[in-house]
């Protein structure tokens, strides 16, 4: 089942309390304080990595918490530090602020951990409370607590092309082509159900990732359909490759399939709007169809390649097209 949203509870370990205790050895008369420090409670530490890509797998449970310090032992020995509790969670999840809502950190790059909670230190034994007019001290310090605070997982995608268009727009079928992904396709529309990934090749066995998400309806930034949900998935995307339906609408649908989707995508995000974005004609198998694409071209101003996952034309140039303009962008800052 695919996660993408989820609010979960942490807490840190509390630091182990100091120690009380005295030397006591028949050759030291008097012996004096020798009560250890109490050890570090354990982290919180969210750790992206490419192993999951869904949060699914922390659902279901209570309060993720570490372990606390142990406590500090006579002849100054120290308590254990607490192991840090290591929560991996998908690259590209960002973490809010459960009550606030504001930004604390993006996990944008793999295998670089961020500790959400930091764990209590450990108290000072009475070692550390003698003097000279103090001798036999019998206070220690308790452990600090640890940090506790509630936040919010929401996994945007990280892809380098996004597939964007009506539902049966034929987004699944060419994922499916391009890369070994496997998305259920099907003729009717919403097959998709929840965002794909899929790595593709390019030119010198270079790749690239595609990311495709649900389809598109007209009102979809407003909550109608599924796509307002996964359009942040597209967020991060380099290129967006806008599919249109060529096969089967009337000589006019096209242009209107076109205007709805960029208006969705310009009422989400201005600057997702601004993205570089190719558009790209499906199911163009017969004359008809290639009528329709080169309409479509003529209306919008822009060029449009003509395609067919089914028999293979087009995906070619298509490849070709979208690495040249992957050549040319910079890696973006994935905020």
């Amino acid at each position: 089942m695919f996660v993408d949203e989820l609010e979960i509870s942490v807490r840190a370990g509390k630091g182990g309390d100091g120690c009380v205790s005295f030397l006591r050895d028949k050759r030291t008369l008097r012996g004096g304080p020798n009560g250890g420090d109490g050890g570090d409670g354990g982290d919180v530490v969210l750790l992206p990595t490419t192993h999951c890509n869904t949060l699914y797998h922390l659902t279901g449970r209570g309060t993720f918490a570490a372990a606390q310090g142990g406590q500090g032992l006579a002849q100054n020995c120290g308590g254990k530090d607490a192991e840090d509790l290591v929560i991996e969670v998908p690259v590209g999840t960002v973490v809010l602020d459960a009550e606030r809502g504001n930004v604390l950190q993006d996990l944008d790059t793999p295998d670089r951990p961020w500790v959400v909670a930091r764990g209590g230190h450990g108290g000072r034994g009475n070692t550390h409370f003698k003097s000279a007019t103090h001798r036999t001290p019998r206070e220690a310090e308790r452990g600090k607590p640890g940090e506790e605070r509630r936040v919010l997982l929401s996994l945007k995608l990280i892809a380098d092309v996004g597939l964007v268009g009506l539902p049966n727009a034929g987004k699944s079928t060419l994922l499916a082509t391009l890369t070994k992904a496997r998305p259920k396709i099907a003729g009717y529309p919403f097959t998709t159900l929840e965002p794909m990934l899929g790595i593709a090749e390019g030119p010198d066995e270079a790749t690239f990732v595609i990311a495709d998400i649900p389809g598109l309806i007209e009102g979809a930034s407003e909550g109608r359909g599924l796509g307002d949900k996964f359009l942040k998935h597209i967020e991060r995307t380099r290129v967006l490759l806008h599919l249109v339906d060529c096969g089967d609408l009337p000589m006019n649908e096209p242009v209107t399939a076109y205007s709805i989707i960029r208006n969705e995508i310009a009422h989400h995000s201005a600057r997702l709007a601004a993205r570089p974005h190719l558009v790209v004609a499906t199911k163009v198998e017969d004359d008809v169809a290639r009528e329709r694409a080169q309409a479509l071209a003529t209306a919008i101003g822009v060029q449009v390649l003509p395609i067919s996952s089914a028999t293979g034309t087009g995906l070619r140039e298509l490849r070709l097209a979208v690495w040249s303009i992957l050549q040319r962008l910079p890696r973006p800052n994935l905020v």
